[in-house]
């Protein structure tokens, strides 16, 4: 009887704590140092059951960040489901962005929190790197870029991203810097698939012409 009771528990322990996860991200966006029992109270919990779920601070603004990043890192597969490699793993890169963008207070908790990470693309390695290597994996069997990159390569070549004043006008920078990227990948690409962009400049010249 007590198995049973525990497992009909769950959903309710899992709402309880995706609860605090959506309470904390909107609360610690705009104010690094909101007090826990803030997040608590509104996301409708128990001091018991908040410390349960996050026994600290860090444990709290970590697990936000990670849960976060992974709902960046799952889109990787949803755009590749329909559009085109290359298509989808710029527009992945324009995700990627705003995230970055938009979670800057986030990112002041995430510092404020610990000081054991370097920075924030390490923190979401994991999934970030899964996504990445599914999409470079799609974009070098279809011949869109160059072969042989390693996901490493592309974090690094828009670890540039975290260096944007998010309070600025940041997006014409962050699509500067993403399409320069884009353009390393492209060159020395096999060409045995045909680009997006390169389709439709294919066939705005044929119109043109």
């Amino acid at each position: 009887m007590r198995e049973d009771k525990r497992t009909a528990l769950r959903p309710d322990a899992q709402r309880n704590r995706e609860r605090i996860l959506e309470v904390a991200l909107a609360e610690l966006t705009g104010a690094a140092d909101v007090p826990l029992s803030v997040i608590a109270k509104k996301a409708g919990v128990g001091q018991g059951t908040f410390y349960r779920n996050f026994p600290n601070r860090e444990a709290l603004v970590l697990e936000v960040y990670r849960y976060e990043m992974q709902q960046v890192a799952d889109s990787a597969a949803q755009l590749l489901r329909t559009r085109a490699p290359d298509q989808a793993l710029r527009e992945w890169m324009d995700r990627l962005a705003q995230y970055a963008m938009a979670k800057a207070g986030l990112a002041d908790a995430l510092r404020k929190a610990t000081s054991s990470y370097g920075s924030l693309a390490q923190l979401g390695h994991g999934p970030v790197t899964r996504a990445v290597t599914l999409l470079l994996n799609a974009n070098e069997e279809a011949g869109t870029i160059r072969p042989g990159l390693a996901p490493d390569d592309f974090v690094l070549a828009i670890a540039g991203l975290w260096q944007i004043d998010p309070h600025g006008d940041w997006q014409p920078r962050a699509t500067r810097l993403l399409d320069l990227v884009m353009d390393g990948l492209r060159a020395g690409a096999s060409g045995a698939g045909r680009s997006a962009a390169d389709e439709s400049e294919r066939t705005d010249s044929g119109r043109t012409g």
